[in-house]
């Protein structure tokens, strides 16, 4: 059984392909009877037969099945093509009533001109009724549209015609709130028409505001005409079901509403004074008022995007009172107290919660915008002191803000700012807390938040105070402890908030540090202090990470403190050197009595640091350089003690001895290594035969690495700076010799280190030569080479992977 169709436009669907059926049927049953027909006159005749390509009989005759429904706009005759002949007709007589009304109108007589505008419109307005009575729904509402269209045109030709000296914007006020009330009237008396009520909602966001300009008002004027009309557009949108008139309705409320908006933002800007700001603050209070009005009982996207532009209006518009009262340094703090002044809105229970959830999101966002805006001047604040690293241990200074070499802000605002938003945050966290949310999340974050913003806040307050240099020490001293207190209380911080707490006590105590670097017993009391802070806080850490940080940090605070002790004792940069190896000296020793990794691998990176700020000051004199190499050596053979670093520190410590060997031969002008290293060189080898005598199994670069690499290395260094011929002769013979014995013994390391120091003595005596060669080849020859060189690679370069694979199995294969 068909359904029974739901609304008019469907049941007119359905008469259609009634329609179509039918028509299709009668062509079936015509060519049923011509097939009669035929089949009775050759009967007639003597015989009867089927006619040639007819079906024969019934069973065979076209089954009449209804025509499959038609989609719209699919074929001729069917809705879409009903719907676009409609639209073309109304096209075309709007644009014969526009053309006859700006260029017939003048033609006519008053009396004409009457009648021709009487009889059309009422035509026009009344057609559509008749034509719906017919069951005509589409034909009717383009004909309606036409009739709107006609009236916007007999209201111009009104003004041309009868009444040209009236004020444009005026009469266009007087107009459209004619049109709109006037289409209003005719959409709900006809009904039916979908067009009319959306017309009429359009019209109407014109008559405040063309009146408004009309009268001459200021912008102020202007702005409450938009604010009026999306409040209007806001009432019929929430009170008229129709889905179309709403969605008409809320987009011109959208937009009426972003333009009072904006005017009232622009007057409170520019405002001057207190009363100057008032009427724009109001204005911005009432788009407040309108946009919780339409998004009260909206959906839950809406009403949070109307909770947050709500909040903002109304923080610009008590802002911008406010502010015009206090220097412009200032204006950011007034701002941020607004937004703060928001956050009691989440307790009012009858605030809907999305709507709520939105005013808070503004107040989040002024906190984040004012935050961002002092944050460049909070940041050259902190960064201030790092002038002192230009002229160390210069004298105490008067204030903090001498030391920072013209960083600091204009006034208190910027810390202000930073511990206002900090104490924002620490409510938020301590709200969500209270409420049984757990410590993760958005509720850490605010923790972490509020962490970080007091970390920021309290040196920058010192400075921008200008508190007594001392003062600011003991208080950067004090924050640093407390945030390492906070960090290592692990079951009672969040984890986002101790990582941050960690962090933003790295930060101070840097801070702390540049400061102390003024005055040379501060720097001794400050470092000193930070080191058993951070000693402390590794010993109370339950987390790997903070436990390691730590633990680096106290290694670098003594780097710091033996650095300073040198300069105090004016052992110059070289013998400071010896000095600061006391640091790592004291891992080693440390890492020997612990043996815990989670304890000797951070000591141990700080100590590698050490050796590395060591060797840096040592570079500029080889013979100290040679002595810190050779006690690094120490100290790595002293590490190789232990199982499980005994194979890489040992390695370590070889070369840093044969390093330190070869620094001194340098430093003491020795143009000759040979003489020292070769006598090594034999013994150590000997002694590699020896082990591999009693081991087979013992690798060639155990065993003969140390002591070939002891005589090439050198060599080769002093290869490149000698001018005669025995040198290269000797070295490329012995490198030859070696190489040789590598291959025939089958040994790795003689192979490889012969055959890297033969071609390098190769390459020095064809250095010249090569260089001679290029000089005299043509530009182009250069790239022409290495492209015909790229060719034949890239054409043999299976091959050549194969030969890769061959040599690098056939090398492993030896000891």
């Amino acid at each position: 059984m068909t359904p029974l169709p739901s609304s008019p436009a469907e049941e007119l669907a359905l008469l259609e392909r009634e329609l179509i059926w039918l028509d299709t049927r009668r062509v079936q049953l015509l060519r049923r009877r011509s097939w009669l027909k035929a089949a009775l006159r050759a009967q007639s005749a003597g015989g009867w037969q089927p006619p040639q390509g007819a079906p024969g009989g019934w069973a065979h005759a076209p089954a009449a099945h209804p025509a499959p429904a038609v989609p719209s706009g699919s074929a001729t005759g069917g809705p879409g093509a009903q719907h676009v002949l409609l639209i073309l007709g109304g096209l075309l007589l709007a644009v014969a009533a526009i053309a006859f009304t700006l260029f017939s109108w003048g033609e006519l007589g008053i009396a004409g001109r009457s009648v021709v505008l009487a009889g059309v419109t009422a035509g026009a307005l009344g057609a559509p009724v008749l034509l719906l009575r017919r069951g005509l729904g589409a034909t009717a509402e383009s004909v309606g549209a036409v009739a709107l269209l006609l009236t916007v045109l007999d209201a111009y030709a009104l003004h041309a015609a009868v009444l040209p000296e009236a004020d444009g914007a005026g009469y266009a006020a007087f107009a459209s709130g004619v049109l709109a009330a006037g289409w209003a009237a005719y959409g709900v008396g006809v009904g039916r028409l979908r067009l009319p009520l959306p017309a009429a909602v359009v019209a109407g966001q014109f008559p405040l505001v063309l009146g408004a300009w009309a009268a001459g008002g200021s912008a102020l004027v202007i702005g409450w005409a938009l604010l009026v009309t999306a409040a209007g557009s806001v009432v019929v949108a929430a009170r008229v079901p129709v889905l179309a008139v709403r969605a008409t309705a809320w987009s011109g409320a959208g937009v009426t509403w972003a333009g009072g908006l904006l005017i009232g933002l622009g007057e409170s800007v520019s405002a001057s004074g207190p009363l100057d700001a008032a009427a724009p603050g109001v204005l911005l209070l009432g788009a407040a008022a309108v946009a919780l009005r339409a998004v009260w009982r909206a959906p839950q996207e809406m009403a949070v995007t109307g909770g947050v532009v709500a909040g903002l209006a109304a923080v610009a518009g008590v802002g911008g009172v406010l502010r015009t009262e206090v220097p412009w340094s200032w204006a950011v703090v007034v701002y941020l107290v607004c937004g703060a002044a928001l956050a009691p809105v989440a307790r009012i229970a009858v605030v809907p919660r999305p709507v709520r959830g939105g005013v808070l999101g503004a107040a989040a966002g002024v906190t984040g915008v004012a935050v961002l805006a002092v944050l460049p001047s909070a940041a050259a604040t902190l960064l201030g002191p790092a002038a002192v690293l230009t002229g160390l241990w210069a004298g105490a200074p008067d204030g903090t803000r001498e030391l920072a070499a013209g960083a600091w802000p204009d006034a208190l605002s910027v810390p202000v700012v930073l511990l206002v938003a900090a104490v924002l945050l620490g409510a938020v966290y301590a709200s969500l807390v209270h409420e049984g949310r757990e410590p993760a999340g958005w509720t850490g974050a605010a923790g972490a938040g509020a962490v970080g913003l007091v970390s920021a806040a309290v040196p920058v307050l010192l400075v921008s105070a200008d508190v007594a240099y001392a003062a600011a020490l003991v208080v950067d001293l004090l924050l640093v402890a407390g945030l390492l207190a906070a960090a290592v209380a692990v079951r009672r911080v969040p984890a986002a908030a101790d990582g941050t707490a960690l962090w933003c006590a790295v930060a101070v105590a840097a801070h702390a540090g540049l400061l102390a670097l003024a005055v040379e017993p501060a720097t001794y009391a400050v470092f000193g202090l930070l080191l058993v802070l951070f000693a402390a806080s590794a010993a109370r850490s339950e987390e790997a990470v903070a436990r390691s940080l730590a633990l680096v940090l106290s290694v670098v605070c003594a780097l710091v403190v033996a650095s300073a002790a040198g300069a105090s004792l004016e052992l110059g940069a070289p013998r400071t050197a010896v000095l600061v190896l006391a640091v790592p000296a004291a891992v080693v020793v440390l890492g020997l009595w612990v043996r815990t990794p989670a304890v000797v691998v951070p000591l141990e990176a700080g100590a590698g640091f050490a050796a590395l700020v060591a060797l840096g000051l040592a570079v500029t004199d080889g013979a100290y350089l040679s002595l810190v190499l050779a006690l690094c050596g120490v100290l790595a053979a002293a590490t190789a003690v232990r199982p499980e670093r005994r194979p890489g520190a040992g390695y370590l410590a070889a070369g840093l001895f044969a390093t330190a060997t070869w620094v001194r031969l340098v430093s003491a002008g020795v143009t000759h290594p040979e003489a020292y290293t070769l006598p090594v060189s034999v013994i150590a080898c000997a002694v590699g035969l020896l082990r591999r005598r009693t081991d087979p199994e013992a690798s060639s670069w155990t065993a003969y690495g140390p002591g070939l690499g002891v005589t090439l290395g050198p060599s080769l260094l002093a290869l490149w700076s000698d001018p005669h011929w025995q040198r290269p002769l000797l070295l490329g013979a012995a490198a030859l010799a070696v190489t040789v014995t590598g291959a025939v013994r089958r040994l790795q390391a003689p192979l490889l280190l012969g055959g890297g120091t033969l071609a390098l003595v190769a390459l020095h005596e064809l250095a010249p030569h090569v260089a001679q060669v290029f000089d005299a080849l043509p530009r182009w020859s250069v790239p022409a080479l290495a492209g015909l060189l790229l060719l034949a690679l890239g054409a043999t370069y299976e091959q050549r992977l194969r030969d890769a694979r061959r040599l690098r199995e056939h090398l492993g294969r030896m000891r």
